[in-house]
């Protein structure tokens, strides 16, 4: 990292000058390129190994696929919540490195073992079936386990390296920290590509024992690799979560739900904290108000002034937190639809998978590497805008921004609608192209149709997801208070678990649905007798749908902000958790 020696010496000479500093980066840096390797080098080509190896149905291994990654994003939650409360970020680190583990070495036993899949899976000649229970069980177990290290390792592993590095002693202190997010994102960005490119390509050319068994080699890496550093970290103790903060306004409002108060004369009667800069509460959400009404000051508060029983009594800060995320959730509502567009990427391995992907005439891009595009377009869009475009447009519209982080979001739902459009009409195209041919019954051809027309899908995309998704994440970050920025990631991780959930039930009832009687289902397991284009249509719809409530959030956003100046201009001034009027 870019660290000057001056830097370094104060590093090194921190409260804990054995533990931590610059020499743990090899450990952290490194070994989440390991992690990062190990686990994202599974997706892309799991909806093969489940169609052609353990003869599941497309929509089948699209929703186990979609439930996968619900469990990974929202056990992340968990797995936050209990290194803040409970563990600490090593042991809870060390917990998912051993389960991800456990999870690798089983996904590769079952490549390993015959007994373990289906002994035939041609569905050409309708020779195959489905897996039974024992075969069934350790795959899904595998996932199970792989969610758990996942929901351990990711949301504490970026926090643990900033741990080593924080010293307040140095005045470049914020330096550091960012110099090691940006080297730490760069090495997550290194791993993705090679996970998508190389892993893809050994496990396509290679076959799926050496494919698998090299990601059960890399999670080991990541084990021993971290256990190494041990004796060389700074373990931050537990302390209390937000998450637990929450959950008490939530229990003592309810308490207190039969109290009778009028805001104009009780707010003398609220829990503030001595070191609290929030003296007055808003006015929305007031049901929440009642939380930190202090009824009797003699049983509801100890000597030192805080709370006897926290489940009873909250602080006016604690009140606000929650009341911040509420404010937000309509508007961190409209960008799941767009996350289930970006989880497409099952449909476009099969798709690729059925179309001739040869760039040259003795070599041909993986399958499940199409996706990969998409995370080219967003890398390039974040810079060219953050360098190029945003100080250009900044003189055109006055906000240093370039454009205002609302219109970004909007534009982004834009192009998620247009991406859905153009990948409805070119599966259009290959599906003419399959009747034109004649081989509807062949699902094992490939179409004499270039897979470079999927790219342009992709790239709209990454356009969504940089413009909206990135956007999303910086409007939490400036809704609320410094002290809650890490809810912003949680939101977000936790609105991909949504959307993986929403996505494995979409597809459930449209291939219910479709395939009553002698219909061709849309998500036939042959995507050469199914109609993905109409399933790309309904996505298209969707998001088309989810931008006029997104104009409607915007427009409600808009009024509450004016009513909440014109009544209660003290509150918004002395509050740290005021709506931003430059994210709009």
């Amino acid at each position: 990292m870019d660290i000057k020696p001056e830097e370094e010496s104060l590093l090194d000479k921190s409260p804990n000058s054995k533990k931590g500093g610059l020499k743990t980066m090899i450990f952290i840096i490194v070994n989440e390129s390991f992690e990062r390797l190990a686990s994202q080098g599974l997706m892309p080509n799991m909806i093969i190994y489940l169609t052609k190896v353990y003869c599941f149905e497309t929509a089948t291994a699209s929703s186990v696929l979609f439930i996968w990654s619900a469990l990974s994003n929202g056990l992340g939650l968990f797995g936050a919540f209990l290194s803040d409360s409970y563990l600490g970020r090593f042991k809870v680190i060390l917990l998912g490195s051993i389960s991800s583990l456990l999870g690798m070495t089983l996904v590769w036993l079952t490549a390993m073992i015959p007994q373990l899949k289906p002994s035939a899976c041609d569905q050409l000649k309708q020779n195959y079936s489905a897996p039974d229970a024992s075969q069934s069980i350790p795959l899904l177990s595998s996932f199970l386990l792989i969610s758990i290290g996942s929901g351990c390792i990711r949301p504490c592993y970026m926090a643990f390296g900033a741990d080593q590095l924080d010293n307040k002693e140095n005045p470049n202190n914020e330096r550091v920290i960012q110099s090691y997010f940006n080297w730490y994102y760069a090495s997550t960005g290194i791993s993705t590509i090679l996970s998508m490119t190389v892993i893809v390509y050994i496990q396509d050319h290679l076959g799926w024992s050496i494919g698998f068994g090299i990601l059960a080699i890399l999670m080991v890496f990541f084990a021993l690799i971290f256990l190494a550093g041990s004796s060389l970290y700074i373990k931050v103790k537990p302390s209390e979560s937000l998450f637990t903060g929450f959950f008490q306004v939530l229990v003592a409002a309810f308490r207190n739900r039969k109290i009778h108060w009028s805001s104009k004369k009780d707010h003398e009667c609220y829990h503030i904290t001595p070191d609290s800069k929030l003296l007055i509460l808003n006015e929305d959400f007031r049901c929440l108000n009642k939380a930190c009404i202090i009824r009797d000051p003699s049983t509801d508060l100890t000597s030192d002034g805080s709370a006897s029983n926290p489940w009873s009594l909250c602080s006016v800060e604690q009140v606000e937190s929650l009341k911040a995320i509420l404010r937000v959730v309509p508007m961190w509502s409209t960008g799941l639809t767009l996350l289930l567009v970006t989880d497409q990427t099952s449909f476009l391995t099969l798709q690729a998978s059925s179309m001739d992907r040869h760039i040259f005439s003795n070599f041909e891009i993986p399958a499940g590497s199409f996706s990969l595009f998409m995370v080219i377009t967003l890398t390039i869009w974040v810079a060219f805008y953050d360098r190029v475009l945003s100080p250009l447009l900044a003189k055109f519209t006055g906000n240093p921004q370039g454009l205002s982080l609302v219109v970004r979001m909007g534009i982004g739902l834009i192009m998620s609608c247009i991406a859905m459009t153009f990948a409805a009409i070119i599966e259009s195209i290959r599906l003419k192209k399959v009747t034109e041919e004649g081989i509807q019954d062949d699902p094992n051809v490939v179409v004499d149709m270039s897979a470079m027309w999927l790219v342009p899908q992709t790239v709209f995309m990454g356009l969504a997801e940089a413009l909206n998704t990135v956007g999303q994440i910086q409007f939490f970050y400036m809704m609320f208070p410094k002290s809650m920025s890490s809810i912003a990631i949680a939101m977000y991780t936790f609105g991909m678990a949504l959307a993986n959930l929403f996505g494995s039930l979409l597809v459930n009832v449209v291939n219910s649905l479709t395939g009553h009687g002698s219909k061709v289902r849309w998500l036939a397991s042959n995507l050469n007798e199914g109609h993905l284009d109409y399933y790309y249509w309904l996505l298209a719809f969707l998001n088309l749908i989810n931008f006029f409530y997104f104009l409607h959030c915007c427009q409600s956003n808009e009024s509450r902000r004016n009513k909440n100046v014109l009544s209660n201009e003290v509150s918004e001034q002395e509050s740290e958790y005021r709506p931003s009027h430059s994210a709009s």
